[in-house]
């Protein structure tokens, strides 16, 4: 149940280029970080590449593109690695859908306690207890 928002800045003029974003993140998220597309929600947003400024020119000025993604996920649901992996992989599909970045391309994985995160009016914590309860115990052999 990850919130995600993305916001970019690039030269591309593409009508489709916001709804190609959420589905590249969506499916890495997917992908890497394991988490459903179903309870995922993007959020998309441009910048003027004029407005944006990395090392003191802005991208318009340096021919380059650039975006910020931040991503709430539960605390310990993901590895090091899988974080690592996911980063990398974002990093790769952005340049492929926004054309040359700038090393100054951010991505953060905020990683929220589950008492302190939810959605639909439940914690991920109750929500983990609720599906725990569900499944009936096992029985001792006798």
């Amino acid at each position: 149940m990850p919130l995600i928002t993305v916001t970019y800045a690039t030269s591309r003029q593409m009508s489709s280029l916001k709804s190609d974003i959420a589905a590249a993140v969506s499916e890495l998220t997917a992908k890497i970080l394991h988490k459903d597309p179903k309870v995922t929600a993007i959020i998309v947003k441009s910048a003027d590449a004029a407005d944006w400024f990395a090392g003191g020119k802005s991208l318009a000025e340096q021919n380059l593109a650039s975006y910020w993604l931040d991503i709430h996920i539960t605390e310990g649901t993901n590895t090091k690695d899988e974080k690592a992996a996911y980063l990398a992989a974002l990093f790769q599909r952005m340049g492929e859908l926004l054309g040359p970045l700038h090393n100054e391309s951010y991505a953060h994985v905020d990683e929220v306690r589950g008492d302190a995160y939810g959605f639909g009016g439940l914690t991920q914590e109750r929500r983990y207890i609720a599906g725990k309860l569900e499944v009936a115990p096992q029985k001792a052999a006798a």
